[in-house]
């Protein structure tokens, strides 16, 4: 027993075992616990098995997304500055813009053409000869006037739109009370007053006249009759304001096939 007890080289090999006490120190001792501390510190923050691998990829994405938020934001900013649209919806637009224009000038064009611009003149150029219409079995509408005539070029444009409405069933014939060829249908009719509007059936029977200025609905109402084959017209005498035929200027004939 005292052998053992008292042989130095003895304690060395027990030494090993007791590095536990040195393992318990270690967690005993402050100057180790910052160690222990962000040994935990990185397992409890790491969820990425590689962070330095992808973190940088993050950080690039975030750097990079910002930077085409700003390049689509200048892009947008610079198509707003310049004009809002782009090139090809603004010439559509104007193309539009350009043809109802000029849709628009040309309906207010033909509006004015039948409103205000009919002339005497246009209407007899477009007239049916006189005896032409007494030979085509047609009813007849004449219109004694004469170019210096008011209230004849007030009614220009009432005639033709009637006239447009029923020329393919009623012949209308424009006759110049200025004119010497007439002389014989301005007492045959018994014009005093211009306009003077005589109504003939299909066979040169006259059923009635209107003489003067009256509403297009007079002229329109008896045209309708003539055109239905009636006996008669619902305005056979009516008389409104006119022009006396005793103001004409007698002119002599220069064609005789002239019908105004």
């Amino acid at each position: 027993m005292a052998r053992v007890a008292s042989n130095p080289l003895s304690l060395p090999r027990f030494r090993p075992y007791f590095q536990v006490s040195d393992t318990a120190l270690l967690f005993k001792s402050p100057s180790l616990s910052p160690y222990r501390t962000r040994k935990f510190q990185s397992i409890a923050c790491q969820t990425n098995p590689l962070p330095t691998q992808t973190q940088p990829s993050d950080e690039g994405k975030v750097l990079a997304e910002p930077d085409s938020v700003d390049d689509s934001t200048s892009e947008a900013t610079t198509s707003s500055v310049g004009g809002g649209f782009s090139e090809s919806p603004n010439k559509n637009i104007n193309r539009r813009i350009a043809i109802g224009s000029t849709l628009a000038a040309v309906g207010l064009f033909t509006s004015s053409r039948l409103d205000f611009g009919v002339s005497l003149k246009d209407l007899s150029a477009a007239a049916v000869p006189y005896e032409e219409a007494l030979s085509n079995g047609k009813p007849i509408v004449v219109e004694f006037y004469a170019d210096w005539c008011e209230v004849c070029r007030e009614l220009a444009p009432d005639i033709y739109k009637v006239e447009q409405q029923y020329r393919d069933r009623v012949n209308f014939v424009m006759l110049n009370v200025d004119n010497t060829k007439w002389e014989q249908e301005l007492d045959e009719f018994g014009v005093e007053g211009i306009p003077h509007f005589a109504f003939l059936d299909k066979d040169g029977n006259e059923e009635g006249n209107v003489v003067g200025r009256l509403p297009r609905k007079y002229l329109q109402e008896n045209v309708d009759a003539l055109a239905r084959g009636e006996a008669s017209v619902p305005h056979a005498r009516v008389v409104g304001q006119y022009s006396s035929a005793e103001s004409r200027k007698v002119h002599q004939v220069v064609d005789p096939r002239s019908h105004v």
